[in-house]
């Protein structure tokens, strides 16, 4: 089918891929606009992985403070060069990160950092309730695996729902951003501070509280 260049502008403003890149993707998709998304986001990140291997020491730190001081989040975020660390898509990649870290408290940029007596506790933990449950053993150790995973999902900032949009990880975010920026960017490393943090005190769910803040 004939693809319009009123399609092509339109995936254009939606994914930020280059004229080309979605009249190609477009064509592929027969026309079908939330497929052609998805193989821009695909093809995106396979150009990202060839990048993942360049050097990254230039970038920002970024300092976010949520609920009038309660909260407060130091996060750095690394690109190649101080030109690309000084655009608005950056800095809003490094914004919205440091909101993630806030909202979504992990306790990890990577799975690759956690450490081995931690997996190992997790799953004695998981493999104890497992066989509570009576399971036979060859289903616990796949209970075990599975229930690692999970915990990777919630513990670790790049395997992480993005809060904006929890159909994509915080790593295919990033790694949307390096297709569309063009170099390597790399979230290096986080700290959050939360006020009164190991005492008691009630609930809160500070990831409605950010969103709300956003949509402000």
């Amino acid at each position: 089918m004939a693809i319009t260049a009123a399609q092509v502008k339109e995936l254009r403003e939606r994914t930020g891929a280059g004229m080309m890149d979605c009249k190609k993707a477009l064509t592929d998709a027969e026309g079908d606009m939330d497929k052609a998304i998805q193989l821009l986001r695909e093809r995106g990140l396979a150009a990202a992985a060839k990048k993942a291997g360049r050097v990254a020491t230039e970038g920002l730190v970024e300092a976010y403070i949520h609920g009038g001081g309660r909260i407060g989040v130091l996060v750095e975020v690394n690109c190649e060069t101080d030109f690309v660390a000084n655009t608005d898509e950056f800095r809003s990649l490094v914004k919205d990160i440091a909101m993630q870290v806030a909202a979504s408290r992990p306790e990890y940029v990577r799975r690759e950092e956690v450490p081995a007596e931690v997996i190992e506790k997790e799953k004695s933990i998981y493999r104890a309730q497992a066989e509570a449950e009576g399971k036979p053993a060859a289903i616990v150790e796949r209970m075990v695996e599975g229930r690692l995973e999970k915990f990777y999902k919630e513990a670790c900032l790049l395997e992480q729902p993005f809060i904006k949009n929890p159909d994509i990880t915080v790593e295919q975010l990033v790694k949307e951003k390096i297709s569309k920026i063009g170099e390597n960017i790399s979230v290096r490393r986080f700290s959050r501070f939360e006020l009164g943090e190991g005492l008691e005190k009630k609930e809160e769910n500070f990831a409605e509280e950010v969103m709300a803040q956003v949509k402000r």
